[in-house]
């Protein structure tokens, strides 16, 4: 380390990271007036919504947050990552939406993070979209089974959760509507390549018919640029011109392409678990840190 070049893009690398190192060191983050429900949502996949999703969770809960994770997509990804049981045989989110279960009874604890919470997904979910369509007020199950669980645990003496982030399929169908009419915030990730853009004005229409017709509290609150690349021109184009379109949106934290980040979730674990001091780590600490104090 001593002998390495100052002027280096390593060596510049590794002061920057130092520098925002410091900026987070001892920073507490401030609870909210009120539970925030954050739905994590684009319709294109592959752009980073449930590593998103398990990661902000799992900053916020590290900073003594309680936090909630509502994993709703079929392939059940989030519930992977934090390391809760999803088999077929586990009570679920399923079971919430299609047979009226309580939440109180399917939520699971992370065994790496104390705060942070899961209702998990099943295989079951896959037949959920076409078991929706016949049941009574079928976009707002989701949106009661969260007050009820609220209700449950202001009655057992449990303090109130501060997050719910609820992890969408990369899809437009009637699990994501329910999660658009449960939350009062979107968090749309963002790929910084081309095709990123396309699907957005799509899924910007979709909230906005979401807001007119069943839950006029939504609004898009938050943007993050994922899987940045510096090296490429693309990138740094693609960031502009989502800034540009969405200034008060978009986070500050950008997220890089980062094999860590990759990793973590073949371990059952959160990149804020399985390698702390990476800067895909830091960069979510960064992003959880905005989000709060926003």
């Amino acid at each position: 380390m001593d002998n390495m070049d100052e002027g280096s893009p390593i060596a510049r690398q590794l002061v920057s990271e130092t520098k925002r190192r410091e900026r987070l060191l001892g920073r507490s983050l401030p609870k909210p007036r009120k539970t925030r429900i954050m739905t994590v949502a684009n319709q294109k996949g592959g752009v980073g919504k449930t590593t998103t999703t398990v990661n902000i969770a799992a900053a916020l809960a590290s900073a003594g947050l309680k936090v909630l994770v509502v994993d709703i997509d079929p392939q059940g990804n989030a519930s992977t990552a934090l390391g809760v049981e999803h088999h077929a045989d586990v009570d679920s989110i399923y079971d919430v939406l299609i047979n009226d279960f309580a939440l109180a009874d399917v939520v699971a604890p992370c065994p790496d993070i104390v705060n942070l919470i899961c209702a998990p997904a099943t295989i079951h979910l896959a037949g959920a979209e076409i078991e929706l369509v016949s049941l009574v007020a079928r976009e707002q199950r989701l949106r009661r089974a969260l007050d009820a669980y609220a209700q449950h645990r202001e009655k057992s003496g449990e303090e109130r959760l501060d997050y719910i982030f609820v992890d969408c399929p990369p899809s437009l169908g009637l699990l994501t509507v329910n999660a658009f009419c449960a939350a009062n915030e979107v968090l749309i990730p963002i790929q910084c390549e081309y095709y990123a853009l396309e699907g957005l004005s799509q899924l910007l229409n979709n909230i906005e018919m979401i807001q007119k017709h069943l839950n006029g509290e939504l609004e898009v609150s938050t943007i993050l640029l994922t899987m940045y690349d510096g090296r490429t021109n693309l990138a740094a184009q693609v960031a502009a011109d989502v800034r540009e379109h969405f200034p008060d949106q978009v986070l500050k934290a950008v997220v890089p392409r980062s094999v860590r980040i990759s990793e973590a979730p073949s371990y059952q674990q959160t990149v804020m678990t399985y390698d702390p001091s990476s800067t895909g780590a830091l960069s979510y600490l960064e992003a959880a840190a905005e989000i709060a104090e926003r």
